[in-house]
């Protein structure tokens, strides 16, 4: 019976290997100018150094290897972002830590590779993929909210300001520190002022003074 189990357990441990090698495959040559339209299962199993009969057992299709890529990338942005931002910090470095994990994500992924991806998720359709696409948007939501209420109660951020104003204006600063120039000359000699700046913009106006 034990040795039954042991053998079994053995199996799934080089099944699960075998994918992962298959979906790192898939994922590399999608992250290239080619982007989906250019994958092909006879490039992967080359890459991955498996049949592609073993590669159809796996996923079925080609366009259900294409979506277990995309899941297993954001699965592992929404796992690190959770972790990141779970580790309690003052408020302005949570908001370098977006940025940080924002500039890595894009630093590990060419545009082409994006646009497939943002292409699959505004199919809108029933696929695991975009189902697990707004459970990370969601999820993204969320953290966002939580940085809020986190800046509210530091007394970073004036009460005035909404849920959903707050959510478009950090957006737009997160979207615009996070491009690699700006970002890297920010990172190098600018932290403190970029933070400053952002909390000054957002900060509870001084008693009397109208902004």
């Amino acid at each position: 019976m034990n040795e039954k189990v042991t053998s079994l357990n053995g199996f799934e441990k080089r099944t699960a290997k075998k994918k992962a090698q298959v979906l790192q495959a898939a994922f590399e040559l999608m992250n290239t100018p080619a982007g989906v339209a250019g994958l092909t299962m006879s490039a992967v199993a080359e890459r991955s150094h498996t049949a592609k009969a073993t590669i159809f057992k796996y996923f079925e299709s080609k366009e259900n290897l294409i979506q277990e890529v995309f899941l297993h990338f954001i699965e592992q942005m929404r796992a690190k972002a959770t972790e990141e931002l779970a580790i309690p910090r003052p408020f302005e470095e949570q908001l370098m830590t977006m940025a940080r994990l924002k500039t890595e994500m894009l630093e590990q992924v060419g545009d082409q590779f994006y646009q497939d991806l943002m292409s699959y998720y505004t199919k809108k359709d029933a696929s695991p993929f975009a189902q697990a696409m707004e459970e990370y948007t969601q999820n993204s939501y969320n953290l966002m909210l939580d940085l809020f209420h986190q800046g509210r109660k530091e007394g970073k951020i004036d009460l005035k300001y909404s849920d959903e104003f707050l959510m478009i204006y950090m957006q737009a600063m997160i979207e615009g520190v996070t491009q690699p120039t700006i970002y890297q000359k920010i990172k190098v000699n600018y932290t403190e002022n970029w933070t400053e700046m952002l909390l000054k913009s957002l900060a509870p106006s001084p008693r009397g003074e109208q902004k």
